[in-house]
């Protein structure tokens, strides 16, 4: 029997278990990137180990997500994390030099390599071919100790295109329809592959602004094969030497295979506040439009870019309509102002921002009250906008384009003719704002930079044989991580200190819950569906760890998620019967007993000492997550086995 891509590139790099779907299988881990909203506390994890030099082919601390400095907090972050990378042996990418994504995939990606981020976008880098999956930060700190990464065996899902992109359709339509065929939760367990006829004319940066958006189907990962364009690609990056030619096997065996026709595709959008809330451009065309956002890890690189300039040359925008363009790299913005390109985004009247994720996780550009908002990202969760009642809209750069000019939703096809864009066959490569790490021989002498804002990660309990707890919340389906613990400029500069953070917790859905948590010392949490989806923030584990959390009773669980509630030392049971749910009350008092047998044997039985009801609950967790609760998390599993 044949393999697909994804599964030579986990045969060539596993350590142990069998490559059985739902098996929990070790990886060797090539590469790891963090960011800095979740990059200090991977540190302070990486620090705890005591390993003196990271162990991977290759490490990268990106500076892109806090890059407000309207405190000192995010820059004594920057020079905690810099002094860190100095003394461990990473690169460190200097703020302003780019989004993390968009860079790795122009400077260090490799095919055939893995990749664990500490951003649950990391699989863009499934568009050169890399086997590129997010991680909670202490996930990768472990990697980055020569640690393997652990996940359960995924299946595999084929999506074959066909045909050829209309004008003004693009990647992130194809990435729309996909959403919309298998929704937010139609990934979970699996990796995808892409690939048909229709995957020949789509460019390296398209491939990954499908991978990236993968994500919010819950998949593991999304992969492309590495064929000629990926080797176009590294050439013109200077990096010819790291192609290799990667493609599944004709015989592979697929458990799904899907068929998007490309001749048939139409402009997507999908309409607040969900990425899988997808309709036709057409069937909103006229909505008024308060602001367009062109950029994020999904469509910010120069052939993007490129686009957009192309199509606002010689027009300007709305007056109604305030327009932000943020390229994805120093280098995406080097070459558009060599170009000329910039000067045809400013003259529209559009704002260009620093390269980095800024409004994408509420980062400064925060639409208006009740404001509507086209954007070019991968995520339109309520309020993540950093706007409460703002209405986000996931578009891609044409249609982004056709709203800021007119004001409205519009069919892009109405902006006339595509003007020909045309790639230069070598991209202007300057990595000086990536530095490198110190020599080995003078690492000890560096000095770790923390600041007061700088606390430490809190510790998880060994789990015990019983839990008695009230309920302190319940919540519905699909709550993300942003539910959990949001982002934004008012409280990202804070994701260094837990005990800080921990005040706005579920802000969106409960502000009473942190102060009712703290007041019941130990306490439980019920959720719907897919709890936990989006960010890999290991924060929205930590946090509610800190709170007195326990454990997180759910219909089911994103993937990230759940390892992160286990690596902090927190239960993630399921519902045997999904039903049972609407048994619970908020403010009932809970009770877990004989959980050592029923951490064994899958089953767990929870009594609901208000209303004298009791319910089973699934755990299935592997030997290694069953010792991981045992000692009270994954830092401590760590430092037992060390010894």
């Amino acid at each position: 029997m044949g393999e697909t891509i994804a599964q030579k590139i986990i045969r060539e790099h596993l350590v142990s278990g069998r490559m059985e779907p739902g098996e929990e299988i070790a990886l060797r881990i090539d590469q790891t990137l963090t960011q800095d909203a979740t990059g200090t506390m991977a540190y302070l994890e990486f620090e705890t180990m005591g390993i003196p030099r990271v162990r991977t082919e290759l490490s990268v601390a990106y500076i892109d997500h806090n890059t407000l400095q309207s405190g000192f907090m995010n820059a004594d972050d920057h020079r905690f994390i810099q002094s860190m990378a100095k003394k461990y042996g990473l690169r460190f990418s200097r703020p302003g030099n780019g989004i993390c994504h968009q860079v790795h995939l122009e400077r260090f990606g490799r095919p055939g390599k893995t990749l664990i981020g500490s951003d649950s976008h990391t699989p863009t880098g499934g568009g050169i071919g890399m086997l590129a999956m997010g991680a909670g930060g202490l996930d990768v700190a472990v990697a980055m100790g020569g640690g393997a990464y652990y996940i359960n065996m995924p299946k595999m899902y084929k999506v074959n295109l066909t045909g050829r992109l209309r004008p003004f359709v693009t990647a992130k339509d194809i990435s729309l329809e996909i959403l919309r065929i298998l929704s937010v939760k139609g990934g979970v367990g699996a990796i995808i592959e892409w690939g048909g006829p229709g995957i020949r004319e789509l460019s390296v940066p398209e491939r990954a602004t499908i991978t990236n958006m993968g994500t919010e189907l819950g998949a593991t990962t999304s992969i492309f094969p590495s064929d000629e364009v990926t080797k176009a690609f590294l050439e013109a990056e200077g990096r010819g030497e790291d192609f290799v030619p990667l493609a599944s096997d004709p015989d592979a065996v697929y458990d799904r295979i899907i068929d998007i026709d490309l001749d048939t595709l139409t402009p997507k959008i999908a309409c607040p506040h969900s990425p899988d809330a997808v309709v036709d451009v057409a069937s909103v065309e006229g909505t008024k439009v308060d602001q367009v956002c062109i950029g994020s890890c999904t469509n910010s690189s120069l052939y993007d870019m490129l686009k957009v300039a192309a199509l606002l040359k010689g027009r300007v925008i709305s007056p109604d309509v305030s327009l932000s363009v943020s390229p994805g790299s120093r280098q995406v913005l080097t070459m558009l102002a060599d170009c000329g390109a910039l000067s045809d985004i400013l003259s529209s009247g559009a704002r260009v921002l620093e390269c980095a994720c800024g409004p994408c996780i509420g980062m400064g550009f925060s639409p208006n009250s009740g404001g509507v908002s086209l954007r070019t990202f991968n995520r339109n969760f309520e309020g993540r906008s950093g706007t409460k009642d703002g209405k986000v809209y996931l578009v891609s750069p044409e249609t982004a384009v056709a709203a800021a000019i007119f004001g409205e939703i519009t069919d892009p096809a109405k902006l006339g003719e595509i003007p020909p864009i045309h790639m230069p066959e070598a991209f202007r490569i300057d990595d000086s704002a990536i530095l490198q790490p110190a020599p080995v021989e003078e690492a000890a002498e560096v000095e770790i930079l923390r600041g007061p804002n700088i606390r430490e990660c809190p510790a998880g309990e060994p789990v015990e044989d019983e839990l008695s707890a009230p309920l302190a919340l319940k919540v519905g389906d699909n709550i993300t991580t942003d539910h959990i613990m949001p982002a934004g400029s008012r409280i990202l500069p804070y994701r260094s200190n837990i005990p800080y953070l921990s005040q706005f917790c579920f802000e969106v859905c409960d502000p009473g819950f942190p102060e009712r948590a703290k007041k019941a010392g130990r306490s439980m949490i019920v959720g719907g569906e897919n709890y936990g989806q989006g960010s890999s923030r290991e924060h929205a584990a930590l946090v509610p760890l800190y709170l007195g959390v326990r454990a997180v009773i759910a219909k089911s669980f994103a993937r990230i998620h759940a390892a992160n509630l286990i690596n902090a030392g927190i239960m993630p049971l399921t519902f045997e019967n999904p039903d049972d749910y609407e048994q619970l009350q908020q403010g009932d008092e809970l009770k877990l007993s004989g959980i050592e047998r029923g951490m064994e044997n899958g089953t767990i039985t929870l009594l609901d000492e208000t209303s004298g009801k009791s319910f089973p609950l699934r755990c299935a967790y592997t030997e290694r997550q069953r010792a991981i609760l045992r000692a009270g998390g994954l830092l401590k599993y760590v430092a037992k086995e060390a010894q």
